[in-house]
């Protein structure tokens, strides 16, 4: 499966980061992205874009059923991690500046969810 994808495609899991309730952070809450990034950690925009459907995420939270979607760009340059739900509903968790960031490991990244923003660290990145 990820010998078609480029050489830039990476797997990069981000874990919640210390915050009000996690005073460690929790590797059992985040996400686990699959996208092709630049040299220096950012979003390669244009493999994204010829890759879209290839382009996926995992939602996880332990104890719990993980929810699989994708990363969409969104207008405006901005991105989000669009699910397709199963009772026919879509659910959007936008990046903040994902446009901007990068994604090395030890790096933040915040994420708008639901109940609200939660910042995640970069735990791993690696070849598919």
């Amino acid at each position: 499966m990820s010998q078609d994808l480029p050489a830039n495609f990476r797997r990069v899991r981000l874990e919640l980061a210390r915050e009000k309730g996690h005073p460690e952070g929790d590797a059992g809450i985040g996400y686990t992205l699959l996208a092709p990034l630049n040299a220096d950690g950012s979003l390669d925009v244009d493999t994204a874009r010829h890759y879209r459907e290839r382009c996926k995420v995992i939602r996880f939270k332990q104890g719990e059923s993980s929810t699989e979607g994708y990363l969409r760009r969104r207008p405006g340059g901005s991105w989000a991690f669009h699910y397709e739900l199963s009772d026919g509903r879509e659910d959007d968790d936008p990046g903040v500046r994902f446009e901007r960031h990068h994604f090395n490991i030890g790096d933040y990244v915040t994420i708008l969810e639901d109940e609200g923003a939660h910042t995640y660290q970069v735990a791993s990145v690696e070849r598919p």
